[in-house]
């Protein structure tokens, strides 16, 4: 709209919450609607309009009903107007009501067509009006998608540093405009702008807006009002490529999304604020399901900053978090490079289908007989292009990844296509959802990106020497591996489970595989005396059910022999795989070793192998640093012959700090810490003074020293009993064989 309009309808809106800067930002209810008409071309002022509306008692719980029926019951002690209260509209009628009204009045002055709204800034349209007609599902009237800011038509002639510092009475005041009820409520007086609005003080803002109105189209400014904010009435959707800019300041993250909801879920939640084309993508997790987050680009900063006061409202019966988020992050979702994928999303207008399960030899006519099936009894749901609609997912090399993404003329067709969710094709149910552009992106990048895992972080102490993450070879096998344990098993349910074979468990030989939070992760490692009693404890207790004396499951028990460095490196948080090359010959198949539990198994790239470390400290440098333990303490020696391992360079996902080994214990009436004579002589001590008293021990112990190997046999912690007596924060550590320390 660029010519001057015919008349400005100025409007003011209240709700049952916070006012000013604050206003719709509690997601409380609109509760008084008031209104003038202006005719720009006579400057004449129409009479003032007011609507009460009746806020929805169903969202209220009990006890705000019960705080609402004490109030009117005062009010009407009070003779207030409580009754017009109730028989005030819903809100959907009262929008009508306001239209029809205005119109009527538009007609009767017979001065023009035209009509624009005009507001005091941007939230009573943006967060008051479309938000709270979206959550209920209300259609507004076409006058409410384009209004006139006052503010800013204001800081035209009045430069302002800040629009926020503007309202009525300071604009009023800067073109000397009288005011002449002296009980006028200033915004910027008031302490807590979380306090509800007072009835009256509507009426009387709409007054001063209405004077600042005349006053800007009178002589010396003679304003026109001809370029209106717009308010977006549709979502489009679209493609973003990885080259394009996208401001750092107009972007948010949302968080805590129903895992179900699409583009237009979101941008419904958004209504009044204006996104960009494309401007909305779903975050996948690691197994390619949405987590419930999303990313969403507004077409400016200001809009922005609008959609992060919407922080913890509600959709449906969730409430969403709102973040900052940068550029950077929008792109990485839904940046893409594809000829392929921008050929497939550039015909517009379109729904998106995503299908995940399909047999990795299906074919286009297959996906399209699926949708279009011959049988009359079924529905059918016509793929918008043919073969053209339909974009398979495929990894780097070619290989189908099972999802494929379809493409459907109209929200007919597209809820068609859903209700064939888990329907049968060839020998598996497919799963479908609604999908959009940047989720397609995103898809496609995943699965077209190489490597196909994490990269590892940056390590802890670069100082340290590489080591091999594989124990040596010809090492005894003279441990148990017990998986599978009931989450409730005690050390005593274990001793009972081995039952004869508990003689043959050394003293403090039971360790307790612990997850993060520290609870059991259903392993345990027992060292036996021989590795002959080992073998025969495995064949004969292999997948035996074991009961819990705490709880009433019981399960079947996996036995496995085990050796002693292969149990370290697992309680170390390392993994045993099946499918690694190594160096010698010696098959590990049927070890049962297999990686620990943990919530996602993750891919690991080819293994490489390198000479063997250099020292990393020569003997006459740690002699003269530490005088005179450096000998016994950083005694450096050569590395053997390294396995098959990963340098620093390569992209590689380790699960460091995924399991902890609980205290030895054999059974629990046992001490913990074995005597000062257990200490294996060939290791040295490790003196670690400072430790917080409330530290957990071990486990906090484990976490320092989570780069070095150890053996289990060696005494793994020990507390002196002068020592601990004294001075309980000092701990000696024993040094095991495998250790190297700088």
């Amino acid at each position: 709209m660029t010519a001057q309009v015919d008349y400005l309808v100025v409007v003011f809106t209240a709700t049952s919450g916070a006012s000013g800067d604050l206003l719709g930002s509690d997601e409380k209810e609109l509760v008084q609607l008031v209104w003038q008409l202006v005719d720009v071309k006579n400057k004449k002022l129409g009479k003032v309009n007011e609507l009460l509306i009746k806020p929805d008692l169903s969202d209220l719980t009990e006890e705000k009903e019960e705080e609402d029926v004490v109030e009117e019951s005062v009010e009407q002690e009070n003779g207030s107007g409580a009754d017009c209260v109730y028989k005030a509209p819903s809100v959907d009628k009262a929008l009508n009501m306001f239209h029809l009204q205005l119109t009527n009045e538009v007609n009767s002055a017979g001065a023009g067509t035209s009509v624009c709204l005009c507001t005091d800034g941007q939230l009573h349209i943006r967060q008051v009006i479309h938000p709270e007609a979206a959550s209920k599902n209300i259609l507004v009237p076409d006058c409410f998608y384009s209004f006139v800011d006052l503010r800013k038509e204001f800081k035209k002639h009045f430069p302002a540093p800040d629009l926020k510092a503007l309202n009525v009475h300071t604009m009023a005041e800067s073109l000397s405009i009288p005011v002449d009820v002296p009980t006028m409520w200033d915004p910027s007086a008031t302490p807590d702008p979380s306090v509800p609005l007072p009835a009256e003080v509507a009426t009387q803002q709409l007054q001063v807006m209405s004077s600042v109105v005349l006053a800007l189209l009178s002589e010396p400014f003679c304003h026109t009002f001809s370029n209106p904010e717009r308010v977006s009435e549709k979502f489009e959707s679209g493609t973003c490529s990885k080259m394009e800019k996208v401001c750092n300041n107009t972007v948010i993250r949302a968080r805590g999304l129903p895992w179900q909801s699409s583009d237009q879920d979101i941008a419904r939640f958004f209504r009044g604020l204006n996104i960009a084309k494309g401007g909305v993508a779903l975050c996948l997790n690691a197994q390619g399901r949405r987590n419930g987050e999303a990313l969403v680009r507004f077409v400016s900063e200001e809009h922005r900053e609008l959609a992060l006061q919407r922080h913890k409202h509600h959709m449906g019966n969730r409430y969403i978090e709102v973040y900052k988020a940068t550029g950077d992050d929008f792109l990485k979702i839904a940046g893409g490079t594809s000829h392929e994928v921008a050929m497939f999303l550039s015909r517009e207008d379109q729904i998106i289908v995503r299908m995940r399960g399909l047999p990795f030899t299906a074919t286009h006519e297959q996906v399209l007989a699926f949708f279009s099936p011959e049988d009359e009894l079924k529905e059918t749901c016509p793929v918008s292009g043919g073969k053209d609609g339909i974009l398979f997912v495929r990894y780097p090399d070619g290989r189908p990844t099972g999802d494929a993404f379809v493409l459907f003329a109209c929200e007919e067709h597209a809820q068609c296509a859903l209700r064939k969710h888990k329907e049968i094709l060839g020998k598996r149910y497919i799963e479908l959802f609604k999908s959009t552009a940047a989720e397609v992106q995103q898809v496609l990048n995943r699965y077209s990106s190489t490597p196909l895992i994490s990269v590892a972080p940056a390590p802890l102490m670069p100082v340290l020497p590489t080591v091999s993450l594989l124990p040596p070879p010809g090492g005894v096998r003279d441990c148990l591996r017990l998986r599978g344990l009931p989450y409730t098993a005690s050390i005593e349910d274990i001793l009972t489970f081995l039952g004869e074979f508990t003689q043959d468990i050394r003293p403090h030989g039971v360790h307790m595989v612990l997850n993060q939070q520290g609870r059991p992760s259903g392993d345990c490692f027992i060292q036996m005396t021989s590795a002959e009693r080992a073998l025969q404890a495995s064949q004969r207790l292999h997948k035996h059910v074991m009961s819990s004396q705490r709880g009433a499951n019981s399960r079947y028990v996996e036995v496995f022999p085990c050796s002693a460095e292969e149990m370290g490196l697992v309680l170390m948080g390392g993994s045993l795989s099946h499918t690694h090359t190594h160096t010698h010959t010696r098959s590990r198949s049927g070890t049962g070793l297999s990686p620990p539990p943990c919530k996602s198994r993750r891919l690991s790239p080819p293994s490489y192998s390198f000479t063997p470390a250099p020292p990393v400290l020569p003997p006459e440098a740690a002699a003269a640093l530490y005088p005179p333990i450096g000998q016994v303490v950083l005694a450096p020696r050569p590395l053997p012959p390294g396995h098959a391992y990963y340098p620093a360079s390569a992209q590689l996902y380790m699960n460091y700090a995924a399991y902890y080994p609980s205290p030895p214990g054999s059974p629990n009436t046992l001490g913990f810490f074995p005597s000062p004579s257990s200490i294996a002589s060939p290791g040295g001590l490790v003196r670690m003074p400072g430790l917080t008293y409330n530290s957990n021990g071990v486990k906090e112990l484990i976490n320092a020293v989570q780069g070095y190997q150890y053996a289990p046999e060696d005494a793994f912690m020990h507390a002196h009993g002068p020592v601990h007596t004294h001075d309980p924060t000092r701990t000696l550590l024993t040094q095991p064989k495998e250790w190297v320390c700088i």
